[in-house]
């Protein structure tokens, strides 16, 4: 269970929904957004919001994200919301008839905890978090397990009264195809591009979010030679605006869409210039790819870029000036890329949807 299509929840439940499917062919699965299941209309409220929000107000969402008084006050209307949905996942769960339930979201998680709770059920419970820094909102007594994307989170876990042995840190589970490598001249001579300079990926999310266009602006003002490749997500606008300005840029750019090849991408590149998402960054660490981080959402991404930045696989820009600069560092001022690399390479935890599946398989 996850919410939201095109979202990093969504990525990681398909990646445990594959890893399950490779050790167990057999295996029965069923991958839902449990918002868009149980409240389809007050997701598409909520999405709405959040987005207009972070847009428009970051510091109001910065203020709401794991606030142990906002999380205190809103506990009776989460308490409502769950008994609301129970009927609905009564059907769904004496349908399906679940060996085990793996949530990739707090809320879905929260739900099932409570569903639990309330019917005495023996049902296991795995709650996967997807950024690389926890928050108060997944803590539920009915858990089964936590998987952890590092030894850090586990600790604020411990802190906020898990305890111990319901953790594994097995990392934030990415695709498969994030832990094989790839013939960099094949897929550069596919997207017409050279594989014997500098590659600098963009990325703006799923949503193609950020200043992206500040930020192509301010590398094709820069002298020095590399290519350029623009993942614009499901934002069609700033696609097709890349794409008129492309013709007329010396550098050589790609601008792509929605897609489901970042492994190539992050496999030929140098860099990447991203905002700080769980599922985005942990792809990055998978190909021992350095970052250039920008514009984090406040909250979870923020708490990201902290987390990324305190290991040393990536650098924050402030701004589009600092983008020039710290790209012109990275690529043409010595040992520090390397180090990056070394760093991301230490750090990564590729295998953590097959850990995942193999947990779910003994339980």
């Amino acid at each position: 269970m996850y919410i939201t299509l095109n979202s990093g929840h969504h990525c990681a439940s398909m990646a445990i929904e594959n890893a399950l499917k490779q050790i167990a062919p057999s295996v029965e699965t069923m991958n839902i957004n449990a918002f868009g299941y149980t409240n389809p209309i007050l997701e598409k409220i909520i999405n709405k919001t959040y987005m207009s929000v972070i847009r428009s107000k970051p510091e109001v969402w910065e203020y709401l994200y794991d606030n142990p008084k906002v999380l205190k006050n809103v506990q009776g209307m989460r308490d409502m919301i769950h008994r609301f949905n129970s009927k609905k996942l009564k059907v769904l769960l004496e349908e399906f008839r679940p060996d085990a339930v793996i949530c990739t979201q707090a809320f879905p998680c929260g739900m099932i905890a409570d569903y639990k709770k309330n019917l005495n059920l023996d049902l296991p419970l795995i709650g996967v978090l997807t950024d690389h820094a926890p928050h108060a909102y997944w803590i539920f007594r009915n858990v089964d397990y936590y998987i952890m994307p590092s030894a850090a989170s586990k600790e604020s876990f411990i802190k906020n009264g898990v305890s111990e042995t319901k953790i594994k840190v097995f990392g934030i589970p990415v695709s498969l195809r994030f832990s094989k490598p790839c013939n960099k001249d094949e897929i550069c001579k596919r997207i017409v591009l050279r594989s014997d300079i500098p590659t600098l990926l963009i990325m703006g999310g799923s949503q193609g979010l950020g200043p992206v266009e500040d930020t192509v602006d301010v590398l094709e003002g820069i002298e020095f030679f590399f290519q350029l490749i623009v993942v614009c997500g499901t934002n069609r606008r700033l696609e097709v605006i890349l794409q008129k300005r492309a013709a007329r840029y010396k550098k050589k750019m790609v601008v792509l869409g929605h897609i489901k090849n970042v492994d190539e991408l992050m496999e030929i590149s140098t860099i990447v210039i991203t905002k700080p998402g769980g599922l985005t960054t942990a792809e990055a660490l998978c190909k021992d790819l350095p970052m250039i981080i920008v514009h984090p959402i406040p909250g979870q991404e923020a708490k990201n870029a902290q987390f990324l930045l305190e290991e040393g696989v990536a650098v924050k820009a402030e701004d589009s000036e600092d983008i020039a600069a710290l790209t012109k560092e990275l690529l043409f001022g010595g040992v520090k890329l390397e180090e990056m690399k070394k760093q991301a390479g230490a750090l990564k935890k590729p295998n953590a949807a097959m850990d995942i599946a193999k947990l779910v398989r003994d339980i």
